[in-house]
């Protein structure tokens, strides 16, 4: 699994739509290419503590030899039902939480990792190569946490070459505001291309349908149907190295401290969480 580093400030597109757009029939959210049904879903409705299907779901574990993940990131993201479980009532939850101090977790300072948490993959599983993404979600507040909704690339390149997504991630101490952002071969970290929109009230009170439209040459951010940014080739710098027209597979994590969010503090509430209503790939793709 290559890591990712996030970006520390995001380079918004000069034209971009303007968030909080009206809702017009070109913003609404339509049927993706080739079918309006899923091809794959996944529901979450399973018994209260049961992990996510294994036959679709991957789960990374650790911090020290990830080196925070690219990002200084301070949690170490474990298998434990604690941290990534079904709540019995259609959802699935990942938590991150004060790990005990007795612990020590490996972590990539020479300290013990403060923080435990879970990052779920769909990695050789299931993948979407053309048409929509829909992950409905209610996401974790609180200075320190970014929790994120995103893509990689399976085109077997290191990363940055190897293209990522990021549908959906909330920075903690910016709680109404959803970035969305691609990252490249020469457009990653703070270079990372993308906008940002403004939600009605902060990210942990309401569950909301975070989206991308992956088309040819062509990718649409929504949330709640409501659309915020597109990227096509010509928004990219020269020599314009467009990575998208390939299958991509999903993550889900929150990540706790780093270099975007920063460290908690002491009004940062755990445990931390963000609950999954369902995943589902409208077009074409492997499952």
């Amino acid at each position: 699994m290559k890591h990712r580093v996030r970006p520390a400030a995001l380079m918004l597109v000069v034209g971009a739509l303007l968030t909080g757009c009206v809702s017009t029939p070109a913003d609404t959210r339509r049927p993706a290419p080739d079918s309006d049904r899923p091809f794959w879903q996944a529901e979450f409705d399973g018994a209260a503590g049961a992990r996510p299907s294994a036959a679709y779901w991957n789960t990374e574990i650790g911090n020290r030899d990830e080196q925070g993940w690219g990002n200084n990131e301070l949690q170490y993201y474990t298998d434990d039902a604690a941290n990534a479980a079904q709540d019995g009532s259609g959802h699935l939850v990942i938590t991150a939480k004060r790990a005990p101090e007795e612990a020590e977790l490996p972590c990539y300072t020479e300290d013990f990792c403060p923080f435990t948490s879970a990052r779920l993959t769909t990695a050789q599983k299931v993948s979407l190569r053309r048409g929509r993404v829909e992950v409905r979600a209610k996401m974790p507040t609180g200075k320190g946490l970014l929790p994120a909704i995103w893509m990689l690339g399976d085109n077997g390149e290191q990363w940055p070459r190897q293209g990522e997504i990021d549908i959906s991630e909330v920075v903690g101490n910016e709680p109404r505001t959803v970035y969305g952002t691609a990252h490249g071969p020469t457009y990653y970290n703070e270079n990372g291309i993308g906008d940002s929109t403004t939600l009605p009230a902060d990210a942990d009170q309401a569950f909301h349908t975070y989206a991308v439209e992956k088309e040819p040459h062509r990718i649409t951010w929504s949330v709640d149907g409501k659309r915020y940014f597109t990227l096509t080739p010509d928004k990219l710098p020269a020599p314009r190295d467009w990575v998208f027209e390939q299958d991509m597979h999903l993550l889900l994590n929150v990540a706790v401290g780093g270099d975007w969010p920063g460290s908690p503090d002491n009004s940062t509430r755990f445990p931390a969480a963000m609950t999954i209503d369902y995943v589902r790939f409208y077009g074409t793709g492997h499952s």
